[in-house]
């Protein structure tokens, strides 16, 4: 099982203990601003209900992004990292 693959079958199974869904879930990013990154993750959390708040870095050069969702399951919550992870230049916090 990859590194990638392990990491999301733990986190289900802390969210499913420990998150009564349907629930508010909060992901934080962060992305360079040399790119059209932002609007991609924006684009990915578009028409959903999301609220999401961004800040630049003191330098400038990259921008973080917390977007807070409601969300029905576990899975849900992981079909979002895994479509955010093809970003590129994207950490996920």
């Amino acid at each position: 099982m990859s590194d990638k693959s392990e990491f999301y079958t733990k986190l289900k199974g802390q969210l499913e203990d420990t998150t009564d869904f349907p629930a508010d879930y909060m992901y934080k990013f962060i992305v360079p601003t040399d790119g059209n990154q932002l609007a991609e993750v924006e684009s990915l959390f578009d028409n959903k209900g999301a609220v999401i708040t961004t800040k630049n870095s003191k330098t400038g050069k990259y921008v973080s992004i917390t977007i807070v969702l409601k969300l029905n399951s576990a899975d849900e919550i992981i079909s979002y990292y895994t479509k955010v992870e093809k970003i590129k230049g994207i950490i996920s916090l």
